[in-house]
C-alpha cells in the first residue's frame, strides 16, 4: 500500500475497482473536501447539544458555508440512525403527535403554499413508542387510522408487555396481545402507573428543538430529526464523551448526497452510481 502525498490519499497496489482511497472512503464523510477536524467537531455538537444546532450556528462555529454546512448536519444524522435490534417489552407508552410550522411564524408566500386548513390537516404525524426508563422510537406515520397505529405497536412492541396509551380509538383491539391500558386526557392525565406522561415529554423536547433551533422542517426531511432527538434522548445517560463515541461508530457504510437530499435523486440512484 502506497500513501500518494500530492493527492492525501492511499492506493493499494491490489487490482480491484476501487484502488486509491482516504479515511473518509465508505463513511458519511466520503468526498468531502471538508477536514476531519471541522466533521469531528460538527457531530460533537450535534449530538450533545440538548436543543441541536443549526446549520448557521455550525457554519459560524466552523468556518464554512452554511450551505456546506447543512449538508454537513443532515449527513451526521443518518449516522444517527440506529436501527433497532430487538422490541420494547415492559411498560411500554404509545402516543402520536403532529408537527409543522405555527402559521404565524412564516412568510406570507410559504403561509399560502402550507396552510390550507385547521388542526392537524397541513402537519405531519409521528408516532412514538416508549420503554419506561430506557430508550423510545418514533416513526412518520401516514395517518393515526387503527390500521397504522396497531401496525407500528406489533412491529415494536413485544407481546404481554403493559401498553399505556391516550383513549384515542385507534388503539382498540390490542387488549388480546398486549395488557393495554388507557388514560382519558378529557377525564385526567395521570391514574396510578396508567399515563403517557414520558412520550409528552419527549415531544416537548423535540418540538422545542424544532421550533427554537430549526424554526421550521420541511416534511421531507423530518424523519432525520426525529433520529437526531432520539439519538440524544436514549443516549441521555452517557457522558458527552460516551455519546460522541457513539455517533462516531455509526458513520461507516451509510451516504446520501446533496441530490437525495433535495429531492433531485432517489436512494437507489444515489447508490446505483
Amino acid at each position: 500500500m502506497l500513501f500518494l502525498e500530492k493527492y492525501n490519499r492511499w492506493h493499494c497496489r491490489e487490482k480491484h475497482s476501487g484502488p486509491q482511497f482516504t479515511l473518509k472512503t465508505g463513511t458519511i464523510m466520503e468526498d468531502s473536501p471538508i477536514g476531519l477536524d471541522k466533521w469531528l467537531t460538527a457531530m460533537w455538537q450535534i449530538v450533545n447539544c440538548k436543543n441541536g444546532i443549526s446549520s448557521y450556528e455550525v457554519h459560524k462555529a466552523i468556518g464554512i458555508t452554511q450551505k456546506s454546512a447543512w449538508f454537513m448536519d443532515h449527513r451526521i444524522r443518518l449516522a444517527l440512525g440506529i436501527a433497532a435490534s430487538e422490541k420494547l417489552s415492559g411498560e411500554v407508552e404509545a402516543d402520536e403527535t403532529f408537527i409543522g410550522g405555527k402559521a404565524r411564524n412564516m412568510h406570507l408566500d410559504k403561509r399560502a403554499r402550507r396552510i390550507t386548513g385547521t388542526g392537524g390537516k397541513d402537519k405531519v404525524a409521528v408516532m412514538g413508542i416508549l420503554e419506561r426508563g430506557k430508550s423510545v422510537r418514533t416513526t412518520v406515520i401516514p395517518n393515526r387510522r387503527k390500521k397504522s397505529l396497531q401496525a407500528e405497536v406489533r412491529q415494536h412492541v413485544a407481546a404481554g408487555s403493559a401498553l399505556f396509551t391516550d383513549a384515542l380509538q385507534s388503539y382498540e383491539g390490542l387488549e388480546s396481545e398486549y395488557a393495554h391500558q388507557v388514560i382519558d386526557h378529557a377525564v385526567e392525565y395521570v391514574r396510578g402507573n396508567v399515563h403517557t406522561n414520558g412520550l409528552e415529554n419527549f415531544w416537548s423536547l423535540l418540538k422545542r428543538g424544532l421550533k427554537g433551533t430549526y424554526v421550521s422542517v420541511e416534511p421531507f426531511h423530518l424523519f432525520r430529526y426525529l433520529d437526531e432527538q432520539v439519538f440524544r434522548y436514549n443516549g441521555r445517560t452517557l457522558t458527552d464523551a460516551e455519546r460522541f463515541s457513539m455517533a462516531v461508530s455509526g458513520i461507516v457504510g451509510k451516504r446520501v448526497t446533496y441530490q437525495e437530499l433535495t429531492g433531485k435523486e432517489t436512494a437507489a440512484e444515489s447508490t446505483s452510481c
